[in-house]
């Protein structure tokens, strides 16, 4: 690893820290470098507070050391006003004449404007360190602005004998498949992501709130599916606590009205996933997790559509019932908790 490495491997470390809290902006995380020694680092914490650079030069004691400093960051410094001033034009009121960039970014109002406004003012800028990592980083952001869609993460527990649920259910509330430790972890990832997502029959079966209960973090925008207003109105999903999306064929014969609750209409009929991604993409959402059923997630997966599949098996043997999903792709971590196991996979 060079130099250039170890510190831009830096900015992905603080970069992460906003995982949740910056959209619509990317993760972004940077370090200031003085006679090889860090004196300033930031991350973007919020979306319309300071960016990383901005936070990472303020953190600098000596500002006068910024002239012979050099700055890294993960993701190229922005040259437009939005809810803050330009980064760029701050690195170079602050005559920092070093500027290394981990990749270029691709929002419109950015790619490349960046890189050239601190060019054309006389830094030296290298672009390209650890550009893939830095890319992953920010999957959510790219895929959003390049695919002009949402992330689609796939996510499901299953049986030791690939059930993902019993045949009947007794009670309306999930089946529990895996432990205590695993439920918190999803409700981890379901504050990092913009949206989630579930079918009719997981919303009638289980009666999910969909929340962030077992985590500190925001809720995400709740996606249901309910083509021919299947589900109960008095559902959690209908609850108007949280801003819910229900596709529908039939927005005319709505029957639950309030607060939060947004109905769409498409064909369900006819590239079904591409029409709820066309939408989520109207509705800015960058990311979304889709829980189930089986149904629901398989159609994602036979239309490949879809980017990150996490996958649980817990230790409990069903025997019959609702059969998992069948999909392939490229396993990039696998990791047990307590008795379940955890398998991570891309669409490659």
């Amino acid at each position: 690893m060079n130099i250039h490495e170890k510190y831009i491997k830096r900015c992905i470390q603080l970069a992460q820290n906003g995982l949740g809290t910056t959209y619509p902006n990317p993760m972004v995380g940077s370090v200031i470098v003085y006679k090889n020694k860090i004196i300033g680092e930031g991350w973007h914490r919020i979306a319309g507070e300071p960016h990383a650079e901005v936070n990472a030069i303020n953190s600098v004691e000596d500002q006068s050391a910024l002239k012979n400093s050099t700055i890294y960051v993960s993701l190229e410094p922005c040259s437009h006003y939005g809810k803050t001033p330009p980064c760029s034009d701050l690195i170079i009121a602050k005559g920092i004449k070093k500027v290394v960039i981990g990749s270029v970014d691709p929002f419109a109002e950015v790619a490349g404007r960046g890189i050239k406004k601190l060019l054309d003012a006389g830094c030296e800028v290298q672009v390209g360190i650890l550009e893939k990592e830095c890319q992953w980083l920010n999957r959510r952001f790219f895929t959003f602005h390049q695919k002009k869609r949402p992330y689609i993460i796939l996510k499901w527990a299953q049986s030791q004998d690939a059930f993902i649920a019993p045949e009947k259910q007794e009670k309306r509330e999930p089946v529990w498949i895996t432990n205590q430790h695993s439920n918190q972890l999803v409700h981890k990832w379901r504050s990092e992501e913009q949206g989630i997502m579930v079918g009719t029959q997981t919303a009638v079966a289980d009666n999910p709130k969909l929340s962030t209960r077992l985590w500190d973090g925001p809720d995400p925008v709740r996606v249901v599916l309910d083509r021919n207003h299947r589900i109960p109105k008095d559902s959690a999903l209908f609850d108007g606590s949280v801003k819910t999306l229900v596709f529908t064929e039939k927005p005319k014969e709505v029957v639950v009205t309030g607060k939060n609750l947004i109905f769409e209409k498409i064909d369900f009929k006819s590239k079904l996933p591409q029409q709820i991604c066309e939408v989520l993409y109207r509705h800015e959402l960058q990311s979304v997790i889709i829980e189930g059923g089986a149904k629901t997630l398989q159609t994602f997966i036979d239309d490949d559509l879809w980017d990150e599949a996490r996958i649980f098996t817990g230790k409990v043997q069903l025997r019959n019932g609702v059969k998992a999903p069948v999909f392939s792709g490229k396993i990039i971590s696998e990791k047990n908790i307590k008795d379940d196991n955890l398998k991570v996979y891309i669409n490659d």
